[in-house]
């Protein structure tokens, strides 16, 4: 049986990242196209390269023959013009340094676009070897605008990895999923230097499944692997240094409640989530505990993405009286808020009226599994988490 990584990446429209590349290109020497294995990077690089009119140079560093080809890379690179794309680069970091001389030519012919998996080491090193010659692009998952209205329970339910969205049937989808996170651990993570025991991360991955959605209790975790609080912390920094994880920041200031301070962590991908507790149809999802949570992680990843917020922009906000908010977006002067319910049917509540008095919300929307949009209150509605793309404005 071949490995899962050997089949054809699927062919999808994702022209708002191709743009947004094309723009940085202009714009940056080197740019960096960085996501989870199996996202769509290379795919995404072909289609870039049949966009640009001056010579395209492609380098698959993750082939012994590519690597071959690059074994001196001043020489093999030096000569060349036009858009130089050079494949799964974390296999061969010390490019960087390279890069750096030759983007520093007068008149430098070549522009480069990097492609890799997220390595602390590989992003770190590129940032100092390449400090304000590279910027990085991160190409996320699937998401509503690319799939659909009509696919947004699909893309809920097996996640937003291409081939997973695309699979014939809900046990193929469920299948190239275990075999995506098996050789994440197995293969993926020890290919980017990251040396841990696979059967512990996998552990730690489908426990975090399991508190997806919640406050961060590191020392819970701690105690129950036995280890340091401090090692659980690492475990969740390696998750979501490769994509696999996300955690969302505690919003706190000077107000009178006593506000919590911990993050919420999330499995990234709903699909992922889904094959760590073993939910391979919506039946399954639907009447498992973790629905509601699963829903919530789904519907704050899509908005963000809808916003175009960065992270250091997002936040969760509660008060240990009770009152809480399952996002809050700050732009400047303005606050928006976010509730997460997974009914076709939500109605304001005094949780919902605290976030807005207290945070000083311009708006609060709450976010739905239903098919409408329509107000619930002053400066509140519920929007259906499907319609998140013609009812929710990206920031400016």
């Amino acid at each position: 049986m071949p490995d899962f990584h050997d089949y054809p990446e699927p062919v999808l429209d994702r022209r708002q990242h191709e743009a947004a590349i094309l723009q940085l290109l202009r714009e940056f020497p080197v740019v960096g196209l960085i996501g989870a294995r199996q996202v769509g990077k290379t795919t995404l690089a072909r289609s870039i390269a049949q966009l640009v009119s001056e010579p395209v140079h492609a380098f698959d560093l993750e082939d012994p023959v590519g690597r071959a080809r690059l074994a001196e890379p001043s020489l093999a690179l030096a000569p060349l013009a036009g858009l130089v794309v050079l494949d799964e680069v974390q296999h061969v970091p010390d490019l960087f340094r390279v890069l750096r001389v030759l983007v520093d030519r007068p008149e430098a012919p070549a522009r480069f676009l990097v492609l890799g998996s997220a390595s602390p080491a590989l992003l770190r090193q590129g940032s100092e070897s390449l400090a304000g010659r590279i910027v990085y692009h991160v190409l996320p998952p699937l998401d509503v605008a690319e799939v659909g209205a009509d696919g947004t329970d699909r893309l809920w339910l097996r996640g937003g990895f291409p081939r997973a969205f695309l699979a014939d049937s809900e046990p193929a989808s469920m299948r190239w999923r275990r075999a995506f996170v098996m050789t994440h651990v197995e293969r993926d993570l020890p290919s980017l230097g990251l040396r841990l025991e696979p059967t512990t991360i996998r552990r730690f991955w489908t426990m975090l499944g399991h508190y997806h959605g919640q406050t961060w209790n590191g020392a819970e975790l701690a105690r129950a692997f036995g280890v340091s609080e401090r090692t659980v912390g690492r475990y969740l920094d390696l998750l979501c240094e490769t994509f696999m994880a996300r955690r969302l920041e505690p919003w706190h200031e000077n107000v009178k409640k006593r506000q919590r301070k911990a993050p919420k962590t999330y499995v990234a991908d709903s699909g992922l989530l889904h094959a760590l507790l073993d939910l391979t149809t919506r039946d399954d999802l639907l009447g498992h505990p973790k629905v509601g949570a699963s829903f919530e992680g789904f519907a704050i990843g899509q908005v963000v993405r809808r916003l175009g917020a960065r992270a250091d922009q997002c936040f969760h906000w509660a008060v240990h009286s009770g009152p809480e908010l399952d996002l809050l977006v700050v732009h400047g002067r303005r606050r928006l808020g976010f509730e997460i319910k997974h009914t076709a049917s939500p109605a304001v509540t005094p949780s919902m009226r605290a976030a807005i008095d207290v945070l000083g919300l311009d708006s609060l929307d709450v976010v739905h599994a239903g098919e409408h949009t329509f107000p619930l209150a002053s400066a509140i509605r519920a929007v259906a988490v499907g319609r998140l793309l013609t009812d929710v404005a990206p920031l400016p």
